[in-house]
């Protein structure tokens, strides 16, 4: 049976829609019904049978489906495809007029009471805040979304759920990032729900979590469940993701061949795709490879070719991380005067609350460029900040780093106590990696 409104809301439409066309009851109600039938109907009184409301819908000169759900004709699927067009602009990076084309359709689709466009646009509007770095709008529109699908099944929800996940992954917050992925993948493995795009959805977010919070062992182990997960999921856009997140464990393993060719094989499906944003991850991580291999050159190349990407999709925290990879990359290669001036402006975009990870990452380099200078006191500086940073965020690994850096600095400098307690504090973090801060595992897909 076609859904309809109640008898009560049919009635008011009905008496609403006469009124506007100047017709009497009796005008509408010929020749198969009586002007009392529509008093009836009119007064919420009576539920109509399919074949009235369809007799009135064509005297009133309106489709049948406007006049049961107040909803135009053919409006679902002109929503649709509207919802297309927003997701093909936000991914060919072009996030500010998907951000207005979503807007739209959230009003159409809150006016009409149509709950699926309605989860459809404002998961666009969390994506497009993601990538213009508007990390509390975001949450606010992934949140939504859930509250909108809080009756559908979980794997519905997985969309939302991973991107409220990022949000908190780019503000710098990786437990709670991890919390979020690792309780809703247990609930789907435990509960039998092996949707493969949701479960490769996930593995493929929460490597980045992981690593740097230096949980290798778990990102590794999701690495190997996305790629088994990979060949039963229907969504390219989801393998190409999924190839880039595996790269990264590729390269902590030291497996630096094979990350490059699960690079290549996620940069030729976003080509197909037309996705800049994700393709410019791509180049990003590529850059990232090279310069772990020492191809500085190549590493330049990429990872400059990546920034101006993110640069023309307004992916402002994407467009950061890759800023400080390229600053490290030109540090090393000796054009620390270029580097710097890169590093300073990414901190310029950034705040505690707005790319945590991205401003320690600037605060270290830069202080290792100031100690190359011999300003041993802009160094500690910079150290210091980004410890305070990192430690919010509870990344393990790049604490353990961090604080080695600073002792090192401190022992220099002759302050030798102060360096003890450096390590000291580096050695707790290194003790365990990401087992300190993370419960036990989630159950394990069926693969």
């Amino acid at each position: 049976m076609q859904e309809r409104d109640d008898p009560e809301t049919v009635g008011r439409r009905v008496q609403r829609l006469r009124a506007e066309r100047g017709m009497t009851q009796k005008q509408l109600a010929e020749p198969a019904y009586t002007p009392a039938y529509i008093s009836t109907l009119e007064a919420g009184r009576v539920r109509a049978s399919e074949a009235a409301l369809r007799h009135i819908a064509e005297r009133l000169g309106v489709a049948y489906q406007e006049l049961v759900t107040g909803r135009p004709a053919r409006l679902a699927t002109d929503l649709r495809l509207r919802l297309t067009e927003a997701q093909r602009a936000l991914a060919t990076g072009e996030a500010a007029r998907a951000a207005e084309q979503y807007a739209a359709l959230l009003a159409e689709a809150e006016e009409h009471d149509l709950a699926d466009a309605q989860a459809a646009a404002l998961l666009g509007l969390g994506e497009c805040a993601l990538d213009t770095g508007e990390l509390a709008a975001a949450r606010h529109h992934f949140e939504r979304c859930e509250r909108v699908l809080a009756d559908a099944p979980l794997p519905a929800r997985v969309p939302a759920l991973r991107g409220r996940a990022v949000s908190h992954y780019l503000a710098g917050e990786l437990r709670y990032a991890v919390y979020l992925l690792e309780s809703t993948l247990d609930e789907l493995n435990r509960g039998g729900l092996h949707d493969p795009d949701a479960l490769l959805l996930l593995y493929a977010g929460i490597i980045g979590p992981y690593m740097d919070m230096g949980a290798h062992a778990r990102a590794a182990q999701a690495a190997e469940f996305a790629l088994a997960l990979a060949p039963q999921a229907g969504d390219p856009a989801l393998v190409a993701r999924m190839h880039r997140s595996v790269a990264r464990t590729l390269l902590a393993e030291g497996r630096v061949a094979e990350a490059d060719a699960s690079l290549a094989k996620a940069a030729e499906l976003y080509r197909t795709l037309h996705l800049r944003t994700e393709l410019a991850n791509c180049h990003w991580m590529r850059g990232y490879v090279y310069a772990q291999n020492g191809e500085l050159e190549r590493a330049e190349e990429e990872l400059r070719q990546a920034l101006a990407m993110f640069a023309a999709g307004r992916a402002a925290l994407y467009g950061s991380q890759a800023a400080v990879e390229l600053a490290d990359v030109l540090h090393r290669r000796g054009k620390s005067e270029e580097a710097a001036g890169l590093l300073r402006h990414v901190l310029s975009d950034l705040s505690p609350d707005r790319g945590a990870l991205h401003s320690a990452a600037a605060h270290r380099l830069l202080g290792i460029i100031a100690e190359d200078a011999r300003d041993t006191e802009a160094a500690e500086e910079h150290y210091v900040r980004a410890l305070s940073l990192l430690e919010r965020a509870g990344a393990a690994g790049d604490l353990a780093d961090l604080c080695r850096l600073l002792g090192d600095l401190l022992r220099r400098t002759g302050r030798v106590e102060a360096a003890l307690d450096a390590y000291r504090t580096g050695l707790g973090h290194r003790t365990a990696p990401g087992t300190t801060t993370l419960g036990p595992a989630p159950a394990q897909p069926p693969v």
